[in-house]
């Protein structure tokens, strides 16, 4: 609304004086409700959508299918809806909503079909960034406002996949991975305001793959992975730069698979070797270990993380 130059929206001023409206609130990628873990591979590949809750520690519950069963996929979260794209037996993007449990629609295709992406998501778009089968360093975009396939937008500095995804409010950040012997230590950042390749911003504290991503407002985690540890990682999304060892998961593993609330990171299941249904929390407030705090409901590895 404007009243003599002024823009009111929802009672609050947000027109400085002398000035222009200030931009729209940036968009927050962490969750307040519940995480989510879809797919992945158990005894055999899973189509299971688990759901667990952020406000209260406990194990996950089923509430719905992915429309392929698969795993070595990345996930993307808008405001209302989860996505779960790729994988190791189609380039399908998956889609299920938030609000109401239920099974997941396809809703479009990525470029090919790629296993082992890094997922990220900015307030319009899901990312899927690397991958293998073959190897590659495409960064792929797909719109959450209208249902459609992904298109190439840009390219990573290295060919690797096994990597994690990260999202600040500007930028998509893919932290590790392999290609397709040797491990990389690399944190690459893209931009979200406009479609571009990638920079290479930082290091994590060892070369490793088969990671799971987090976000805070203000840092990237990086937590497991292969070789077999429980590391927990932490870079700055407000300076580029190299990450830090942070704390330890409850238990080493490798391909397991992140969510992220307002207050704390989470991995779920993963491989140590041996599949497990282990869910860790921890802090983003402060460094520190994670909690064992749940099971998923199967204990399964590769999954796809998304949060609301």
């Amino acid at each position: 609304m404007q009243i003599s130059g002024v823009t009111i929206q929802g009672g609050v001023n947000l027109t400085p004086p002398g000035g222009s409206p200030s931009p729209s609130p940036s968009h927050v990628f962490q969750g307040s409700n519940f995480g989510f873990s879809t797919g992945g591979y158990s005894s055999t590949l899973s189509n299971v959508i688990d759901k667990f809750s952020f406000s209260s520690d406990g194990n996950a519950t089923d509430v719905g299918d992915l429309t392929v069963a698969r795993n070595a996929i990345a996930g993307q979260s808008s405001s209302a809806s989860g996505y779960t794209s790729g994988g190791d037996v189609a380039g399908t993007i998956d889609k299920f909503s938030f609000t109401s449990d239920g099974n997941a629609t396809d809703v479009g295709d990525l470029t090919a079909g790629r296993q082992y992406p890094a997922g990220q998501s900015s307030g319009t778009s899901g990312y899927s960034s690397g991958g293998d089968d073959p190897v590659g360093n495409i960064i792929e975009k797909f719109s959450f406002s209208a249902d459609s396939n992904a298109t190439d937008v840009g390219d990573l500095t290295v060919k690797r996949y096994g990597s994690s995804g990260q999202s600040s409010s500007v930028s998509g950040y893919t932290s590790g991975g392999i290609a397709p012997s040797s491990p990389y230590n690399i944190i690459d950042k893209f931009p979200f305001a406009s479609d571009g390749n990638a920079t290479d911003v930082g290091d994590l504290t060892q070369s490793i793959y088969y990671t799971a991503g987090q976000s805070s407002t203000a840092s990237g985690y990086s937590t497991g992975g292969s070789p077999v540890t429980n590391t927990i990682e932490k870079f700055s999304f407000s300076s580029d730069g190299n990450a830090t060892d942070v704390g330890d998961l409850s238990q080493a593993r490798r391909r397991a698979v992140g969510q992220t609330s307002t207050a704390s990171g989470y991995t779920s299941g993963g491989d140590a070797p041996g599949n497990v249904n282990t869910i860790d929390k921890f802090p983003f407030a402060s460094d520190g270990n994670a909690t064992d705090v749940g099971d998923l409901t199967q204990a399964r590895r590769t999954c796809a993380g998304q949060q609301y």
